[in-house]
């Protein structure tokens, strides 16, 4: 054993290095209880653990699984990307009771933005969650945006802004730490980075006046946690990705606009990382950059997985690739996190549910998002068709959406249909028979088969009720077009009041 300068061995330096290595990682796993895995890992220094919709199947269970790792370590983080909206993991098989931001967005009152974080927040601290992956701050810039759409709250810049300060506050007033992102900006881009690099080619002018803009909002609001995204952005980096980058992390992020927090990667297994670099290098060049924390777990939930990025971690150390105090730091910005965390659930007042008798403020905020244009002639009976087109991997194709159930709670004798990729107005015109047909479709202007069933429909039945819950970007067809701005369970409901008359 070797003492080093203060009367440190190298056992205890080579102990804290690897108690480092584990803090500064997120993982996932498998199951709807902690594996032994895991609890062995937070017992060795893991400091947080992140849940997807595999992990949850009810409040309660999920309050017996955060009891279960905090019975390890109280102040763990224990963080869920639950946007409300399309994208949640809280309600993942029913629907969320939360419209998304677009829906928020569309409504344009912060009050209300914020009274809905905070009751999402409330939620999540009465499980046990204390770290939110959300609010998304991205502008949606481009309408053909494969992964952001409904996700963000709309294409002007200053509204993003204030909404992503608004919902910071709300979320945090729950004890709940919000984890804005997608950093320096994910929405004017055409490729999803689930599947590939997306790149973003603005000047930095263009960038500081527009995809900047609600970051610093959410900096003022004073958010815990900023995510980076996996695209390219030539102006600020040429050749690495957001997340690897010194320039944009540790540069723009830390110096110039003067975030403090926790800076966390998005999902390291997604392709625009694992597919270029790999999981292992692309994490230590991501903590090099100026990264805290390392999220891995949607696709790969297992202890190998943590131990092969804990190795990689201390291999760089060792051999001179990563500075250890640059890993020491990491680990320090998601232990203080942690702390504020148990700090915050001790603060936050447990409170009553916003609205809380049902409806709720989820329904009341999802009606008030609606835009209504031709006219509400209540129909009996009708048969809607929902056009659908492949889910994107935040998302998640295992959430049900539309309004085919809400509208036959409410008109019994309703029947439906879904059409996927490729199905024309013929086969919705067989299907339907003599009743009115109410399409249902999602971001009908970026999916060419959708628009032209969709043209052709209301061609051959002017009397269609359509209903669009992605972002609206088509001209409105159809006898009454309804623009839900989400297609979470309370739009689909909202929608299906609207269409029934009640």
């Amino acid at each position: 054993m070797t003492v080093l300068a203060h009367g440190v061995t190298s056992s205890d330096a080579d102990d804290e290095l690897s108690r480092d290595a584990l803090a500064v990682l997120q993982p996932g796993f498998e199951g709807t209880t902690a594996p032994a895995w895991l609890l062995r890992q937070i017992g060795r220094g893991l400091t947080a653990v992140g849940l997807f919709g595999r992990n949850i199947a009810s409040p309660e269970q999920l309050s017996a699984l955060t009891a279960q790792l905090r019975a390890e370590r109280d102040d763990v983080l224990v963080a869920i990307d639950e946007e409300g909206g399309d994208v949640t993991r809280l309600e993942v098989r029913g629907g969320s009771s939360f419209p998304g931001n677009l829906a928020l967005g569309a409504v344009d009152d912060t009050g209300l933005t914020r009274d809905v974080a905070r009751e999402l927040g409330r939620r999540l601290a009465e499980c046990g969650v204390n770290l939110n992956w959300a609010p998304s701050a991205d502008v949606n810039s481009n309408p053909d945006n494969p992964v952001i759409g409904v996700r963000s709250f709309g294409a002007d810049t200053h509204l993003a802004a204030r909404h992503t300060a608004a919902y910071v506050e709300g979320l945090q007033a729950a004890g709940v730490a919000a984890c804005t992102k997608h950093f320096p900006g994910h929405g004017d881009t055409n490729v999803d980075s689930h599947h590939a690099l997306p790149r973003i080619d603005a000047d930095l002018d263009t960038l500081a006046a527009r995809e900047l803009v609600p970051f610093k909002a959410a900096i003022a609001a004073g958010t815990k946690a900023v995510m980076s995204a996996h695209i390219l952005v030539p102006a600020l980096d040429p050749t690495r990705p957001a997340t690897l980058s010194p320039q944009i992390l540790t540069g723009l992020l830390r110096k110039e606009l003067g975030y403090e927090g926790l800076i966390v990667t998005d999902g390291m297994e997604m392709n625009a990382i694992a597919g270029t670099y790999g999981i292992e290098r692309g994490s230590v060049l991501a903590i090099a950059a100026g990264a805290d924390a390392i999220c891995v777990g949607g696709g790969l939930a297992d202890e190998a997985t943590v131990l092969r990025l804990q190795g990689a971690l201390v291999a760089a150390v060792r051999e001179g690739a990563l500075p250890a105090e640059r890993l020491a730091d990491a680990a320090a910005r998601v232990r203080a996190l942690a702390s504020w965390t148990r700090q915050a659930r001790a603060a936050a007042a447990p409170g009553a549910p916003q609205e809380g008798s049902a409806p709720g403020i989820g329904l009341a905020a999802a009606r008030r998002a609606l835009v209504m244009t031709g006219t509400a002639t209540p129909v009996t009976a009708p048969y809607v068709a929902t056009l659908a087109p492949v889910a994107n991997i935040a998302v998640g194709d295992e959430t049900p959406w539309g309004v085919a159930a809400e509208l036959a709670a409410l008109l019994p004798g309703t029947a439906s249909g879904v059409f996927p990729e490729g199905a024309t107005a013929a086969d919705v015109l067989a299907a339907a028979g003599e009743r009115t047909v109410v399409l249902v479709v999602r971001d009908a202007h970026r999916h060419p088969w959708m628009a032209a069933a969709l043209e052709a429909l209301v061609e051959a039945r002017p009397e269609t009720v359509v209903v669009e819950m992605g972002v609206p970007r088509a001209e409105p067809r159809g006898a009454l077009h309804i623009a839900t701005h989400g297609a979470s369970r309370v739009c689909g409901r909202a929608a299906a009041e609207l269409i029934a008359g009640v």
